[in-house]
């Protein structure tokens, strides 16, 4: 059987190994998640799914310093972000326990023309079927959470990809969910380096629901090949803009803005990227913010004071490393930066990057950000809509005019006022839009676009 070797991130030293899937197992798994949801007499009722997360929880909170070390190590994230990761995590299990208790239909009014009288209707929820889900390796733990737990809470069997660095966090939340009492078809996992056996489990006809987090080019090709009547959500990645007004208070900006664009290396959908500076403050934003970026301690994760840990893989630092050197030469400033491992760069502050270049216009995924300066505010909403992606930006300023110009001028889902682009609950809606994805996540959303409603209408007489 293929071994799935796993190295930490940061030194690249191998310290596990997992056994893959072939076809044969992928097609005994998909079988098995296909029978028990078809067995209707098998199925959890409602009470003893929301018994199983309650005891899921306790498990995961028994094991938090394990799996916040094994995010560290496998995904390469500070440990006191990993721990944090936890605990989100936690309370995502809680979170779908919760809403179970008010997860229902509708009444459906009748009586609203002479031929509809004399019925009741009203809707009940359905599980879906099937779920097919496809993780990324950033948030090793939450976002199988996020896709896993839905499933269990709704009554959905799933199987669950993880990315390929990073196993081993999906591989303990599912022991634990078999160890808190889920019969194993109902979730599984399917370990493998082949992107043609993870598109078989994606396009299945089988699967009724796809959960995919990862790169838009793989998400929206997935989409295309999706068997008629599956349905599906996608989180793809953008290049968050934030902008800070002239009125802005930057002692209250800057620890925002460091928080939200060198968290994790950069490496989250939503990290500040595009930060657009009122040009009267540009040059003391840009001192003072390199210097607040430049103090970050970055080094290895398991320490318990780092604070950028590694990016996930040598090529992505290659990547990133060219991307900021093309810049550089094509005329931004270089606040900071250089490298200090295969996989770890210092945190970089680009001044002013030509519009055209990368860091402009795709998605850096690293620990770098972008300053641009702006005249007036609807300049800067006009740059930060320019490209294909929209997410969650942000605007800093202690006005109420371009606070509100920017929250409903802005393409995104989510508008933050006066804190950075990458704030997320784990029960708030989290969308895409554009190139950025498709469908709604966030534990209580996920938990919808998982099942169905089933009307019943009752006649008297």
């Amino acid at each position: 059987m293929a071994k799935l070797q796993v190295v930490r991130a940061f030194d690249r030293v191998p310290f596990a190994e997992v056994a893959m899937d072939d076809a044969a197992a992928l097609e005994r798994k998909l079988a098995a998640a296909e029978h028990a949801f078809r067995d209707r007499a098998g199925r959890l009722p409602v009470f003893e799914r929301m018994a199983l997360l309650g005891r899921l929880a306790a498990l995961m909170e028994a094991r938090r310093t394990h799996l916040a070390e094994q995010i560290a190590r496998e995904g390469g994230k500070p440990l006191p972000d990993a721990t944090v990761e936890v605990i989100r995590a936690i309370d995502g299990v809680r979170n779908a326990a919760e809403e179970l208790r008010n997860f229902a239909g509708r009444e459906i009014p009748m009586g609203l023309t002479p031929f509809s009288t004399g019925r009741l209707a009203f809707t009940t929820r359905e599980p879906a079927g099937v779920v097919a889900a496809i993780s990324a390796f950033n948030h090793p733990l939450n976002l199988i959470v996020h896709q896993v737990v839905p499933a269990v809470a709704t009554g959905c069997p799933v199987i669950v990809k993880p990315a390929t660095a990073t196993p081993l966090s999906c591989l303990d939340l599912v022991a634990l969910l078999h160890e808190a009492g889920l019969p194993e078809p109902w979730c599984q996992t399917l370990v493998t380096d082949d992107n043609a056996l993870a598109e078989a489990l994606a396009t299945d006809p089988r699967i009724a629901f796809l959960s995919f987090i990862g790169s838009a080019r793989v998400g929206w090709h997935l989409r295309s090949r999706l068997a008629p009547g599956t349905r599906c959500a996608l989180e793809h990645g953008g290049a968050a803009p934030a902008i800070v007004d002239r009125s802005a208070e930057l002692e209250r900006v800057i620890e925002p803005l460091a928080k939200g664009g060198y968290y994790h290396a950069g490496q989250v959908c939503v990290s500040v990227q595009r930060i657009f500076v009122h040009e009267e403050r540009l040059e003391e934003f840009a001192e003072r913010f390199a210097a607040r970026v430049a103090a970050l301690r970055v080094g290895d994760p398991l320490l318990p004071d780092t604070e950028v840990g590694p990016l996930i893989l040598p090529r992505e630092t290659d990547r990133v490393a060219a991307w900021t050197e093309e810049a550089v030469a094509a005329g931004a400033t270089l606040l900071g930066g250089g490298r200090l491992s295969e996989t770890t760069l210092r945190p970089a502050v680009l001044v002013r990057p030509p519009a055209e270049a990368k860091v402009s216009t795709l998605e850096i995924f690293g620990p770098v950000t972008c300053v641009y300066g702006f005249r007036a505010i609807g300049e800067a909403i006009e740059a930060a809509n320019a490209l294909p992606f929209a997410f969650q930006a942000s605007i800093f300023t202690r006005d109420i005019d371009p606070a509100l110009e920017a929250a409903e001028r802005l393409d995104a889902s989510a508008v933050m006022i006066n804190d950075h682009t990458a704030f997320r609950t784990d029960w708030m809606p989290f969308a895409g839009l554009r190139q950025s994805g498709y469908g709604t996540g966030g534990i209580p959303y996920t938990m919808r676009d998982m099942t169905h409603e089933k009307m019943l209408v009752l006649r008297r007489g």
